[in-house]
């Protein structure tokens, strides 16, 4: 089995350039949780997780693409299932750092991130008709726009009086919103384009979208962190 890297293979290099990124962001963000004031440490290194377990598993979805040229699938949403329910954990603990947050919050976050996934995995590993797949994956995600948009965690953030974490809450909603659109781009492309399963665009897209959602996720929390902590020593 020939696990060389070939200069021409345009996904498996974007596998690389990730993996080494998020080992990168991970320390990043695991050194600066300590420049931040307390109620913002958790945060930052909740954000230092996801770049940490992503590495991880890219160093072994490299390797599968690399050797074999076939989607990562199983060790993809092995990631996703750790990662993405820490993300939306973020927002219930941003909102927890200046006390609006609530256990309701936290549910409603982590069941549309549960019906998303599941949908997503049962669709492409061919459990269930990748349409119904597609269709179970964005009610989930829509489900989450809607928290964070207009229900109970939008109006908690509204309701605060603390900037930092209103711009936290409000560009971390946008991430969520436009970020995770590429996602189902690439399961579209992927899928259901009508050209039957396409791998090398389905992996790319969705690298793409790991590198902008993960990193600049956390790269966001980090900032407004460091704003906020800076303005209060101020």
């Amino acid at each position: 089995m020939d696990y060389q890297l070939k200069a021409d293979d345009f996904v498996g290099v974007t596998f690389w350039i990730i993996s080494v990124s998020m080992v990168a962001s991970t320390a990043f963000f695991f050194f600066e949780s300590n420049s931040v004031a307390r109620h913002w440490q958790t945060s930052v290194r909740v954000a230092g997780l996801v770049t940490l377990i992503a590495a991880v598993h890219y160093y072994y979805m490299r390797d599968v693409w690399v050797a074999t040229g076939e989607s990562p699938t199983v060790y993809r949403y092995i990631d996703w299932l750790l990662t993405v329910p820490l993300q939306m954990i973020e927002f219930y603990l941003i909102l927890a750092a200046v006390g609006a947050a609530t256990a309701g919050i936290f549910w409603r976050l982590l069941i549309g991130t549960l019906i998303m996934l599941i949908g997503g995995f049962m669709g492409e590993a061919g459990y269930i008709n990748a349409t119904v797949g597609f269709i179970i994956g964005m009610a989930g995600w829509i489900y989450i726009l809607y928290e964070v948009f207009a229900g109970e965690a939008a109006q908690a953030s509204a309701s605060s009086n603390s900037e930092g974490m209103k711009s936290a809450f409000n560009a971390l909603k946008w991430i969520v919103s436009i970020g995770w659109s590429i996602y189902p781009i690439g399961y579209f492309l992927g899928y259901l384009s009508g050209a039957g399963a396409d791998a090398s665009t389905l992996n790319w897209v969705y690298n793409l979208a790991d590198y902008i959602n993960k990193i600049a996720f956390g790269v966001i929390i980090w900032a407004a962190a460091k704003a906020d902590s800076d303005s209060a020593k101020a």
